[in-house]
Parts: structure tokens; sequence; C-alpha cells
């Protein structure tokens, strides 16, 4: 969990107002690309973070460490007349922005203009260092793409994953579909009735090994 002193603050604010925003804006465009005007019409198309924003999933990042916007509405039908891939595709896009940004982000310590720090006591107290801020950014990132990838409905990885399975195992997927928020919300409190962070086991080593990919 993220502690509530002021750089800690500060910094997973400025993941929550360009992280979230581009984030959502990927689907947005993706879809707009395959001809699905839902996005644009429904005043997603920017890079507005109110707009994107949810008031639920914003908090919990800030407390918690992950949280989640407002989906991006669109048109299925429209997009699987367009292509098989698009609603796929769509779906890949917000991952990816956040794979892109981290990799952006990193670019500073590969260069050795900064090194990771998680602690507020490297700066002032109540400032972040960029230090600070651009490891919570690199973490932050990497944190969404993966919770995203998470094969299980609402989530980025249930249309993902739904393209590459074969029909047979389609069905059987789309039967389970309608539990996934219940698995989810199972997956992240977990922790308080097992003992262990069963999130954290699924998320935790793909997420160190990219840290030390992009980070060292």
């Amino acid at each position: 969990m993220l502690g509530l002193d002021p750089a800690t603050l500060i910094s997973s604010l400025v993941v929550l107002f360009v992280a979230f925003p581009i984030h959502e804006l990927a689907h947005a465009w993706t879809a707009t690309m395959f001809g699905d005007d839902t996005p644009r019409l429904m005043g997603r198309l920017t890079l507005n973070p109110l707009a994107h924003l949810d008031v639920m999933g914003s908090l919990l990042l800030i407390f918690a460490g992950f949280g989640w916007a407002k989906p991006v509405p669109v048109n299925p039908y429209v997009l699987e007349r367009r292509s098989p891939a698009a609603l796929m595709l769509v779906s890949l896009a917000g991952p990816l922005s956040n794979l892109l940004l981290a990799i952006l982000a990193s670019i500073p310590f590969r260069l050795g203009l900064v090194s990771m720090s998680f602690s507020p006591t490297s700066g002032s107290g109540f400032l972040p260092t960029p230090d600070m801020v651009l490891t919570y950014f690199v973490y932050l990132n990497l944190l969404l793409m993966l919770f995203n990838l998470i094969p299980l409905a609402p989530l980025d990885g249930d249309k993902i994953l739904a393209y590459f399975l074969p029909p047979n195992m389609a069905q059987t997927f789309d039967r389970i579909r309608p539990y996934g928020p219940m698995i989810l919300l199972l997956l992240v409190v977990s922790g308080s009735f097992l003992g262990f962070n069963l999130l954290g086991e699924i998320i935790g080593p793909p997420m160190l090994l990219l840290l030390r990919l992009l980070v060292g």
C-alpha cells in the first residue's frame, strides 16, 4: 500500500492525471481508427482527466496503489464488422500505452540521470524528488498494465484472451465471464482472508522482471 505522506501523494497524482487519461485515450483512439464513433460521441476522445477518472478507482490508486478509470464505451458490432481483431486491439491499446509510458520514463534511469527511490525522505519530505516521481511513474504504469491484463471481466485482459481462444474454450470462457468481477474482488481482498496477497503473487514476478529490464 502506498503511504499518505505528501511526497507520495503528489507522485501518485502525477500518475493519476497522466497515465489514466492516456490509457483511456488509447482505447478511444484505437476504436475510432476502426470506425467506431462511440468514444468521440461520449466525449472520451480527449486527454482531459475529468472525462476519464472514476472517483473510487482514483481513490484506490492513491490509497492502495492500484485503481481504474471509467471504461471507454465502444460498439463491438461496429468493431467486429471492421475486423475480427478490432475489439482485442482496442482492449490491448490501454495496457500497451502504460508499457510505453513506463519505457519512456525509464530512460533517465538507464542514462544514469536518476536512481530508483520510493522514499520521500530523499527530498524535502513534502515535495517529491524527480527520482521519486519517475520511480512511481514507472512502477504504477507497469502495475496498471499487468493488472489490466488479468483475463477477467471487466479488465482488458478478458477481451484479449477471448480473441485467442479456440471456439470450444471460448464457450467455456463466456460462461465464466459474468463471474469475473466477483473473482477479481476475491483476488483483491484475498490477503485479508488467506494470509497472503494472491493478486500480488500473480503480478509480482512479472513486475520485478520488467522493473529489472527497464531500470536495472
